[in-house]
């Protein structure tokens, strides 16, 4: 496996997060709280699944702006850092997301939008 891509996704409800190797091997998703607890919390996050892993993770923060005017904390403090020999962490705006679909009940939800930003990116 040599590429991994990850797809962080802060909103009002909890902060999605997605993690691919390929266009369709997911290998983690999970919906966590809305604003970490630490602020080490992403980066360590990050390092660890290039750890347990063995690859770079390539990370995106889907943030609704650039400017810390988002409705989540993790803006600010992922953007203290970003990465180094394990991960490299970009910004991309929400609206590249597109529309998402109501939740899905089963499960953690529906990650169809993180999923079509990550196969897209990979493709480029």
């Amino acid at each position: 496996m040599s590429n991994l891509s990850m797809g962080i996704s802060p909103g009002p409800q909890g902060t999605r997060v997605i993690a691919m190797a390929g266009p369709s091997d997911t290998i983690l998703k999970a919906r966590l709280a809305r604003h970490p607890s630490h602020p080490r919390a992403l980066p360590t996050l990050l390092e660890a699944i290039a750890l347990w892993q063995g690859v770079q993770v390539h990370a995106a923060l889907c943030a609704a702006d650039r400017d810390g005017a988002s409705d989540s904390s993790l803006y600010r403090e992922a953007f203290t850092d970003f990465g180094g020999l394990l991960y490299t962490l970009e910004w991309v705006p929400a609206a590249a997301l597109g529309r998402r679909r109501p939740r899905d009940l089963g499960g953690v939800g529906d990650f169809a939008d993180l999923r079509r930003f990550l196969v897209t990116e990979a493709a480029r």
